[in-house]
């Protein structure tokens, strides 16, 4: 037992391990569909919940797959866990699933790893950093349910849209230059992209709210209408849009 095994090294561990979980849930061939995803899921959250009660006991959790309680709340430290983020694309065999672990300090993420485990990768906050080369003009929305500020976003700013699964493999595709921008509207929860923004800050993109305020986490209702996360340069004529587009629609989910 290494009891002095540090938040970084457990958050790539969990990440690591849990991609090992799912993908031996799925390689096996017994279940299909929502029966696999429904699998994955539960085995994913019985494994990280009983790593994390040995290795930080005293920790809150605040995860998709676990009944949320108020004693969260009271907790300094509380790791924000996604088991499977992007299940249709798990079950349906598709790459652009993802594992999230973070942790949050105070509010903020201070520690997290995504696994991308169908491509053998965990990006995490101690040795990410994303890719400075040429700009791809392309923005990624949610392939599942793709927000209509979306292309409003992309039309203004002469950008192609694209989608993807997971927050995770959108975060990661942006970190790693495959697309300049990130965007999500009409509804997403702390789980969804704790982990996906810990790594894009420590990465240097910007990551705020689409009006421009800051992300917290821990709050007493972990929905978060919506998220920005892109190259810096960009993020002033990301966020004038994104004003524009509330102020015509009312608000940024259309």
């Amino acid at each position: 037992m290494t009891a002095d095994l540090n938040d970084e090294t457990l958050a790539l561990r969990l990440a690591q391990g849990t991609g090992e979980i799912l993908k031996g849930v799925r390689n096996v061939g017994l279940l299909r569909d929502s029966n696999l995803g429904a699998a994955g899921d539960a085995q994913a959250q019985d494994w990280i919940a009983r790593c994390l009660e040995v290795h930080r006991p005293d920790d809150g959790m605040l995860s998709e797959e676990a009944t949320d309680t108020p004693d969260r709340l009271g907790k300094k430290r509380v790791w924000i866990i996604d088991p499977l983020d992007g299940t249709r694309e798990y079950a349906s065999g598709r790459q652009d699933w993802a594992v999230h672990i973070a942790l949050a300090e105070d509010g903020k993420i201070t520690h997290a790893a995504v696994g991308i485990p169908d491509l053998g990768k965990s990006f995490h906050t101690a040795e990410v950093k994303a890719v400075d080369g040429p700009a791809t003009n392309r923005l990624v929305v949610s392939r599942n349910s793709p927000p209509k500020i979306g292309q409003y976003i992309a039309d203004a700013l002469g950008m192609e849209l694209v989608t993807m699964g997971s927050c995770g493999a959108k975060a990661v595709s942006v970190i790693l230059g495959d697309n300049d921008a990130y965007i999500h509207a009409g509804g997403q929860y702390e789980w969804d992209n704790a982990a996906p923004v810990g790594i894009a800050m420590a990465a240097g993109l910007y990551t705020s709210r689409l009006d421009g305020s800051a992300i917290t986490y821990n709050n007493e209702s972990p929905y978060m209408p919506d998220l920005l996360m892109c190259r810096p340069n960009i993020s002033h004529d990301i966020l004038v849009a994104a004003a524009k587009f509330e102020e015509e629609h009312g608000d940024f989910a259309g």
